[in-house]
């Protein structure tokens, strides 16, 4: 039986696809798979993966034929998963020689539905430690209990699907897809999922990815209206959450993590275009008019009055005539 699947999608990455090969070559194990899915690439990743398919053990390669971003090729992945446990990577990250290994015996130590891991974010030549918010270590823990509090950053927050392993039990239950065609957020439906409905997890002490930051072709350095889809991704988690047995105790996390979310793009409105900055605008008061208006009260006052005071303003925003979230 395969023991664990990795998956990467790959979409225009040509110049970053041979080091992340490499580094999966160096965690290949008999009983480990690659599953690399091109999604649609138009350099030269295509011609990169084929060749890994040859010469990467354990490698598959799946193409599309059309692109469908990061969460639809995660979810080809998933439908070609076979192994007991599953992880991803990006098609622009790496990892330390060895970290699946080790991955594999820490999830298997402790026999729990789903492990968190650190990572190491790289940004030019720079390398900075960025940890799982959450002080507990190397013990199996009740996911729901750690989604709180509202104030604070959890482990719902540190939303990388890539910073650690989860078993194949999940993806029988639905909890391991992706919500198709999101291009942006779509680890934060995710993650909420995942705490809400799982059983147990842990977070252990294992450094292994290293997570680029910087990529001139990623989503997050390209102020286009993809980015506005971590609207429909926090739409998301506030609707299934409001229908969790504990909505009143959960849902001010939501939304106020979802304020958030609005007051940092609206910070750095000046990346987007022009069009998509007043689509911003108008689609971030509609989402704070459709929130539960006594829980975004209550979020509001419990932030800094320079944000608190501009999405309040937002809110009373008047919605122009045909806008639509």
């Amino acid at each position: 039986m395969v023991k664990l699947s990795v998956i990467v999608p790959f979409y225009n990455v040509q110049q970053y696809a041979p080091d992340t090969l490499k580094s999966l070559r160096a965690n290949a194990r008999e009983d480990f798979e690659f599953i690399l899915v091109d999604d649609c690439s138009r350099d030269g990743t295509p011609d990169i993966l084929a060749r890994a398919e040859r010469e990467l053990p354990g490698a598959v390669y799946v193409r599309h034929e059309q692109n469908g971003g990061l969460a639809t090729a995660r979810n080809t992945g998933i439908d070609r998963a076979r192994g007991e446990y599953l992880t991803f990577l990006d098609g622009d990250d790496w990892l330390a020689p060895g970290y699946y290994p080790r991955l594999v015996s820490a999830i298997e130590e402790l026999g729990c539905d789903f492990l968190r891991t650190d990572h190491v974010q790289c940004t030019a030549r720079a390398r900075s430690v960025h940890r799982v918010p959450h002080g507990r270590r190397n013990t199996v823990l009740n996911p729901r209990e750690v989604i709180l509090p509202a104030d604070r950053s959890t482990s719902v927050d540190y939303a990388f699907a890539w910073a650690g392993i989860y078993h194949r039990r999940l993806q029988d239950r639905g909890l391991l897809r992706f919500t198709d065609g999101l291009r942006t957020a779509e680890d934060r439906p995710w993650i909420w999922k995942l705490h809400r409905e799982a059983e147990s997890f842990g977070v252990v002490n294992l450094l292994g990815v290293y997570y680029r930051r910087g990529v001139a072709s990623s989503l997050t350095q390209i102020g286009d209206v993809r980015q506005l889809d971590f609207i429909r991704a926090f739409d998301q988690v506030v609707a299934e959450t409001a229908q969790d047995p504990e909505a009143d105790k959960l849902l001010p996390k939501a939304v106020r993590t979802y304020c958030a979310i609005i007051s940092h793009h609206l910070g750095s409105i000046e990346r987007f275009e022009p069009t998509v900055a007043k689509k911003l605008k108008s689609m971030s008061a509609a989402a704070l008019r459709r929130m539960p208006q006594d829980v975004l009260d209550e979020a509001l006052d419990s932030m800094d009055l320079l944000r608190a005071t501009k999405l309040r303003r937002l809110r009373r925003r008047s919605a122009p005539a045909g806008a639509a979230a």
